[in-house]
């Protein structure tokens, strides 16, 4: 499976902006080929989660910073090393970090699956500074996603952070179509789905609330990863079921509201054949 997505993604490299009947099974009425709906964001892909098959694309070979949606890379290393039950506590660096964070409380004692809710659901930078020297320390973490994104066949992805920030001299690249390669691959973790889908976890001290708002705004969409920085600007990748069929949106370099953008062209592709 993995092999028929790097393919076809692969062959949508310089594509599509208007009517996308190249992308689309042979032998698809002429009629069902309808252009992609227009948004802010100015990269993208959208693809059968199940299948593999890229159903259109904008600029999915073109490198730009991913911000946080990048960190579900990093849950899957944990998951690689870590057992889910194991713990440690947070000390005063972990929380010493910028943009959002779970809350980390120096001295509390957290799991790997804790850590990883405030990672994915409300996106702790502290949790994945946390993450990361449970694995080894930050360098050691780096390294260990960017061997996993070679592995997944992930070519154009350089983690150079834990949580996806950059700074002067390590900013973190990856495209629409290697991101769609993570995701495909971090929703086959049963912990990584579930944590996708709850609206809610039990955390000390708090309860988190997950940031992806189309877990209420569009039925049947059971996984999403917003991101922010200056550099990446809004960043988004999703996914929803609808009558058995599992469709991946992927949004980059974008503004305004990406959450329609990623509404349009679900429905967009839930309209296609399959």
């Amino acid at each position: 499976m993995r092999r028929l997505f790097a393919a076809t993604v692969l062959a949508m490299v310089t594509v599509v902006t208007a009517p996308v009947a190249s992308a689309l099974p042979d032998g698809a009425p002429a009629g069902a080929v309808v252009a992609p709906p227009n948004g802010p964001a100015q990269a993208w892909l959208v693809a059968d989660l199940d299948s593999g098959q890229v159903l259109g694309s904008r600029d999915p070979g073109v490198p730009r910073a991913p911000a946080s949606t990048i960190k579900p890379l990093l849950a899957m290393v944990v998951l690689d090393h870590l057992n889910p039950n194991s713990f440690a506590r947070a000390n005063q660096s972990h929380t010493k970090v910028e943009c959002s964070c779970v809350g980390l409380v120096p001295g509390q004692a957290y799991t790997t699956t804790q850590l990883l809710a405030g990672l994915l659901m409300v996106s702790g930078n502290d949790a994945a500074n946390m993450l990361a020297d449970m694995l080894g320390g930050q360098r050691a973490a780096v390294a260990a996603m960017n061997a996993k994104a070679r592995a997944l066949g992930a070519k154009s992805t350089r983690a150079s952070s834990p949580s996806g920030l950059d700074g002067p001299g390590w900013e973190t690249l990856t495209t629409p179509y290697d991101l769609a390669l993570i995701y495909r691959k971090a929703l086959t973790y049963p912990l990584i789905a579930q944590i996708f889908q709850s609206h809610t976890a039990a955390f000390p001290g708090k309860t988190l609330t997950a940031q992806n708002e189309l877990l209420t705004r569009y039925p049947g969409d059971f996984a999403g990863k917003t991101g922010y920085t200056d550099l990446a600007r809004k960043t988004l990748v999703t996914a929803a079921r609808r009558n058995g069929r599992r469709l991946l949106v992927v949004l980059m370099y974008g503004s305004g509201d990406l959450y329609g953008q990623a509404v349009s062209l679900f429905d967009w592709g839930f309209g296609q054949p399959a």
